[in-house]
């Protein structure tokens, strides 16, 4: 059964990264002994740079990344929340935080890392600020296993905003494709995924 479309752009970040037609993403992860890690994400049909994600390679700091645009000024500074209660707590939780005209931070997102035994089997959930859905604690839903990328991201209504696969043969990790449904916030999508990266201990984790 096909997903329902969407009736108008979903922007978290800004409209200005909600394109009118589907777009195909190319990411591809940079060393961490070279530069200290992250990604690079490309259009696949240009190959010019779209965004680039910084991990704790690059800022020095444990749980927190950078999304820049491809002009190199920051999109989203995201934080993984620290401290006992987290430790204990079923789920992690990390804020993502755009920036305005004047370089003032406002929270975005939030998204919940299951973070034990039991958490595991529960899935990666967001929710943005202001909330998109009147019902429920979230969002957005992470869906599949984004360690053999392979999955998807859903809203509360399970429409696909976006697909994370591999090319057919590509035995490698280190380059994947990410396809963007139209009206869907790109920047917000790679500020997900640059989550993802971290807590599956991929390139933006130290």
């Amino acid at each position: 059964m096909a997903s329902p479309k969407l009736k108008a752009p979903v922007a978290i970040i800004s409209k200005l990264y909600c394109s009118p037609s589907q777009v195909v993403l190319t990411v591809r992860k940079r060393p961490q002994t070279v530069t200290g890690g992250g990604f690079v994400v490309t259009e696949d049909s240009t190959q010019s740079v779209v965004f680039r994600v910084e991990g704790c390679g690059v800022l020095g700091s444990q749980g927190e990344l950078v999304v820049r645009d491809r002009a190199g000024d920051a999109l989203l500074l995201i934080r993984r929340k620290e401290g006992v209660v987290q430790a204990l707590s079923i789920n992690r939780k990390w804020k993502g935080y755009s920036f305005d005209y004047e370089g003032i931070r406002k929270l975005v997102f939030k998204l919940k890392e299951p973070n034990s035994c039991l958490g595991r089997t529960s899935a990666i959930r967001i929710s943005t600020e202001p909330r998109r859905s009147s019902g429920g604690d979230w969002d957005f839903e992470v869906q599949g296993r984004f360690p053999e990328k392979a999955c998807t991201i859903v809203d509360h209504l399970g429409r696909i905003m976006a697909q994370i696969g591999v090319e057919k043969g590509m035995r490698s990790m280190d380059l994947y494709y990410v396809v963007v449904k139209p009206g869907v916030d790109q920047a917000f999508v790679f500020g997900v995924i640059a989550v993802l990266d971290n807590i599956y201990g991929e390139s933006t984790a130290c």
